[in-house]
């Protein structure tokens, strides 16, 4: 009989089982949930990024990463603090100055929150900042094979999801980056890189100075419309470190900064006659385009020394056809000159290479407004008057001329022009034509081609028709 009651008990202890586990889940379920840490803790948590909290705490970084803004951070490992001291030459992270340390780790610091799922090759801006202008660094993302941040460091770890934010745990310190860094980081730069390495100067060494430059990079395309076939071993080394220099300005120019200005010249760090550094005219109109053949396709990558343009040609060294033909402001010279005047190749004259006879040139142009001003006379005429504005065999440039005093130069038409400074009223100089007309103003001086300079004038020049 006791088996009998045994299972006439069973039900009873079934149903007490239910309520025990029903009311095990009922605890469960009132428990309080808990909620992801903030990156801070979540580093602080992890074994292995230890040195990161130790550089965070040292920079002084840990409350910034424990408050409510949110960030995506690039965490790198003990192992990669390691050989980022040993590469450096710091025996520990007590010998790293904090304000590096500060922003290097900056550096791994993106304000808002990026899942690796929303991540593409491109550029990003870190927390970072360049010295000279308080911009943020720029970090070039390569997601064709993972995450690769700068070139140097692969996301190992991603989407680590915190309170304010979310880590990627990487296997290398994203150091501060130069302007070759991103040269190099980028496959799109390949040829460029190539270039920059084959050509004299050392022209790496440059870019990985202290600066600031502003670079204009032409992309792989680029280089191969621009070299048409030629290998880039037979390019002159120092023609190709002059090219290459014709792409760099001295200081830091945003593309704000060009916008703002709408168009103008700048100089660049390649030299034409008389070591005379080349002028770069900018014209902002429609994108920003440079030498009337290049436009920025990315602007604004910022390095510590400097900022990057990418742009979609090479700018050659410019003529004074060049800057002619770039320029709207001699849009009737270029007619006159042209159109005009078609028994006379003057563009081929005044793309004469500098050395070769006529060149080099200085050239008087006229503005539109000045054109405007006179009846263009015939043909015959016409090419005498456009004769007149230029000086062949002589590079004069505004540092050539005596000042005070006057300047005298026969024109390739034969009659002499003369240059006095100081100018009268506004004029930069004044400038005598052979006809004896003295109050031409020269408004705007030394556009430097490679093969000559140009100086604007407001009057067009009228040689002695009589002789």
């Amino acid at each position: 009989m006791k088996p009998l009651n045994a299972l006439k008990k069973l039900p009873f202890l079934f149903i007490a089982l239910l309520l025990i586990v029903s009311c095990s889940n009922d605890d469960d379920n009132n428990a309080p949930e808990v909620l992801p840490e903030t990156i801070a803790e979540l580093a602080q948590a992890t074994p292995s990024l230890s040195d990161l909290v130790a550089a965070l705490q040292r920079a002084d970084l840990v409350n910034t990463l424990n408050g409510t803004q949110k960030f995506t951070v690039f965490a790198p490992t003990n192992n990669a603090f390691t050989a980022f001291l040993a590469a450096n030459n710091f025996a520990s992270l007590e010998d790293v100055p904090v304000d590096v340390l500060t922003q290097v780790l900056l550096n791994h610091v993106v304000v808002g929150e990026f899942a690796s799922t929303d991540l593409s090759t491109g550029y990003i801006s870190t927390s970072a900042t360049q010295a000279d202008t308080n911009l943020n660094l720029s970090m070039f993302i390569d997601t064709s094979s993972g995450v690769t941040l700068n070139g140097i460091s692969n996301v190992d770890t991603p989407n680590i999801n915190a309170t304010n934010g979310i880590i990627h745990i990487v296997d290398a310190v994203i150091g501060l980056p130069t302007v070759v860094t991103h040269a190099l980081a980028n496959s799109g730069f390949s040829s460029l890189v190539a270039a920059l390495s084959a050509a004299d100067g050392g022209l790496v060494d440059v870019l990985s100075g202290s600066g600031p430059f502003t670079v204009l990079a032409p992309d792989n395309n680029a280089f191969t419309d621009f070299l048409d076939g030629t290998p880039l071993a037979n390019v002159p080394t120092d023609a190709l470190a002059n090219i290459l220099l014709n792409h760099v300005v001295s200081g830091v120019v945003t593309s704000t900064n060009l916008t703002g200005d709408g168009s103008g010249y700048t100089n660049t760090l390649a030299t034409g006659p008389g070591m005379n550094n080349l002028s770069l005219y900018f014209n902002t109109t429609d994108g920003v385009k440079f030498n009337g053949v290049s436009s920025v396709a990315t602007p604004d990558v910022v390095c510590t020394n400097g900022i990057i343009h990418a742009i979609d040609a090479v700018i050659g060294i410019p003529t004074i056809v060049t800057f002619a033909t770039a320029d709207p402001t001699f849009s009737t010279l270029v007619d006159a000159l042209t159109t005009l005047t078609p028994a006379t190749d003057f563009v081929a004259t005044l793309s004469t290479a500098n050395g070769t006879d006529p060149a080099p040139f200085t050239v008087f142009a006229p503005t539109n407004d000045a054109f405007a001003a006179i009846t263009v006379p015939e043909e015959a005429t016409l090419t005498q008057v456009l004769l007149h504005h230029v000086i062949g065999g002589l590079n004069v440039t505004s540092e050539d001329l005596n000042n005070p005093g006057d300047t005298m130069a026969p024109s390739l038409e034969g009659d002499n022009l003369t240059i006095t400074l100081l100018g009268t009223g506004n004029n930069i100089a004044d400038l005598t034509d052979g006809s004896g007309v003295s109050d031409i103003g020269i408004i705007a001086v030394d556009v430097q081609a490679g093969n000559g300079v140009i100086h604007v004038i407001n009057k067009v020049a009228i040689p002695d028709l009589t002789n």
